[in-house]
């Protein structure tokens, strides 16, 4: 799938910060061939439902699509606080009703993160540490803890300091509360940083999400030197690593 706002290559210039979104479902690929498919249709209906809830114009999401995952820039001007308040609230009430009357094995969970960061265009596409960042954070071992810890949850939410501290620290700007959130530490191949997680439903400060983070400065997040790219082409592909590619389809 595409992104189809008519402005190029996200329609940025030389330089640029973008509002980014990231999710996947937990257990997808242990679930057989019909419940795969409910999953797939599931999450692409449930995501149109949140974004047109949260006023965020899905048609212009630049993305890449897998069967059990997303990941997407999100035009310029998106709103930070829509997206973690509102349309994070409205993907859970469709996660519940979805998963209401079935068997836990066919329970669609997801994982979501969010980060605002730099992402640029390059020679074949997107290049930039933010989106390496929020896939850290999506892949995270707290994040995945998260629904582990909290059966009767359905989604684990990860956002990155800029959006804690930006968004939801001063509780200013959306309904969930900061001591709704839980500081975690990010350790994942070359990257080591921070995210803040919420579990709606659940309290994450009673879970088992792993060692505390160390008080003092945070690490020096390794991944800022990485490319990132998105090519924008016929073919498909999932998230690499750093220096990889994402692969969107026209």
């Amino acid at each position: 799938m595409a992104e189809n706002d008519g402005e190029g290559r996200g329609g940025m210039g030389v330089f640029g910060r973008r509002l980014l979104l990231a999710v996947d479902a937990r257990g997808y690929g242990g679930a057989d061939a019909v419940t795969q498919g409910e999953f797939q249709e599931a999450i692409t209906r449930l995501l149109h439902e949140a974004a047109d809830a949260a006023r965020l114009d899905r048609s212009r999401w630049m993305t890449q699509e897998g069967g059990d995952s997303l990941f997407a820039v999100l035009p310029e001007g998106a709103s930070e606080p829509a997206l973690v308040d509102t349309f994070m609230r409205v993907l859970d009430f469709g996660l519940r009703t979805f998963n209401r009357n079935r068997e836990p094995h066919a329970r669609l969970r997801l994982r979501a993160a969010v980060h605002f960061g730099p992402a640029s265009p390059g020679a074949n596409g997107f290049t930039g540490p933010a989106p390496v960042e929020l896939g850290r954070i999506l892949d995270c071992a707290a994040l995945r803890a998260a629904l582990a810890q909290a059966p009767g949850a359905c989604l684990a939410v990860g956002v990155s300091k800029p959006v804690f501290r930006d968004v939801v620290k001063e509780e200013a700007y959306t309904s969930v509360r900061a001591d709704e959130f839980r500081q975690v530490r990010v350790k994942e191949k070359e990257y080591e940083g921070s995210a803040w997680i919420w579990v709606p439903g659940a309290d994450v400060r009673r879970l088992d999400l792993g060692p505390e983070p160390e008080p003092g400065p945070e690490p020096g997040e390794t991944a800022r030197g990485d490319a990132y790219t998105m090519h924008v082409s016929s073919g498909g592909g999932g998230a690499q690593g750093p220096g990889a590619t994402v692969n969107v389809n026209n």
